[in-house]
């Protein structure tokens, strides 16, 4: 759904990736900033209550998820290390993200029901990842499910925003249980069209018969 919106991001944050070509920064230089500035703005400020300041951190640090991968095709710098590079601390950042909700829920509003939810939320949005990634790498179409990771990153991070502005947690909560089931249901469905894919592909008489 978020990949819709990709072109009217690209074109705010391009002249900042002009600015920083000029000044000889690297993509993958602008990834690794990006992961630590999603890190502490998750692991700073989630675990101490203050949310909205965490969220604020996080979403100025995620743009440079789009930042790294228009200075590597501008500058002609696309890589097959930088794409390794960009999806692995994709992983760590968005892991960074639920540990810190989850440190939230243990110290700062205890609750051992959301501190499940926010871990299962990091256990499957990490699994969901790689099902799509040892899928097609072992050759099968895995685009399927209805949590990708920017709709995850965006029902997680504008909830609990606008719980913390009205005093809401509830929506914190919703999105939690959303992500949880939506994540979970993801990798089944990805599970189930790789095993008909194999059993399509495993049915195909042998070339040498």
């Amino acid at each position: 759904m978020m990949e819709r919106f990709r072109a009217f991001f690209t074109k705010v944050i391009s002249p900042v990736a002009h600015l920083l070509i000029r000044l000889g920064v690297s993509p993958d230089a602008v990834t690794f900033v990006g992961t630590l500035g999603v890190c502490a703005g998750a692991l700073v400020f989630f675990p101490q209550g203050k949310l909205l300041t965490g969220v604020l951190v996080i979403t100025a640090f995620v743009f440079s998820d789009l930042l790294d991968g228009y200075m590597a095709r501008t500058t002609g710098r696309v890589s097959k290390f930088g794409a390794f590079w960009d999806s692995t601390l994709d992983r760590v950042g968005d892991g960074a993200i639920f540990i810190g909700l989850a440190l939230y829920f243990a110290w700062e509003d205890p609750s051992r029901l959301y501190l499940v939810l926010s871990l299962v939320c990091l256990l499957m949005g990490g699994v969901t990842s790689y099902a799509r990634s040892r899928g097609e790498t072992l050759g099968f179409d895995v685009k399927v499910g209805i949590a990708e990771r920017a709709d995850r990153l965006v029902l997680i991070l504008v909830m609990t925003g606008l719980g913390a502005i009205f005093d809401l947690p509830v929506l914190m909560y919703v999105a939690l249980w959303a992500l949880a089931i939506a994540s979970t249901v993801t990798v089944v469905q990805r599970v189930w069209v790789v095993r008909k894919q194999a059993l399509a592909e495993a049915a195909l008489p042998s070339p040498h018969e």
